[in-house]
């Protein structure tokens, strides 16, 4: 149960990045006059857009979820240094606690990344089934390799002395 409970909370933290991403690139000019008044350059419309919406699609498709939402942690970090320090103001201190608690989300997301339901773990799975596979077949070739030793031995003549080692060890 606690696993859909990440899996739907990745999806609405992503939405949000999602649909603000969107926006920001739709409307580029005003995005860019607000990014201006904070004192930061305003060509920085579109990358912030672009930014957000890749990371919120990546979460929500559970790709590299660490990475992006340890990244998206500072970015909503960042712009309540820039966006929301009039904390005298109820909407500015309401604006940056929000940003504070998705924060918070992404930092659990940074802590669960690797969860069911999304590419990360499905990659996860795969490279353990092929070690298990590489195991398995070194296994194999070891058996092998000691059956015809112990072949040439008889076919010799020679005592057959087996050492009990294990195969890594070979």
């Amino acid at each position: 149960m606690s696993m859909i409970a990440v899996f739907i909370g990745r999806l609405f933290i992503a939405v949000i990045f999602i649909v603000s991403g969107i926006n920001k690139l739709i409307h580029v000019s005003d995005t860019s006059a607000m990014i201006a008044t904070s004192g930061l350059p305003g060509g920085l419309a579109i990358p912030v857009g672009l930014f957000e919406l890749i990371a919120g699609v990546c979460i929500a498709l559970g790709i590299a979820v660490r990475l992006w939402s340890i990244l998206l942690a500072g970015f909503v970090l960042a712009t309540i240094l820039f966006f929301h320090r009039e904390f005298t103001d109820p909407m500015q201190a309401m604006a940056a606690m929000k940003n504070l608690a998705i924060a918070g989300g992404l930092l659990c997301l940074f802590g669960y990344g690797h969860t069911r339901w999304s590419y990360d773990a499905l990659r996860q799975r795969r490279r353990d089934e092929l070690a298990t596979h590489r195991a398995q077949q070194h296994a194999t070739d070891a058996e092998l390799r000691a059956a015809r030793a112990e072949g040439r031995a008889e076919a010799v003549g020679a005592p057959v002395v087996v050492e009990k080692r294990p195969f890594w060890r070979r």
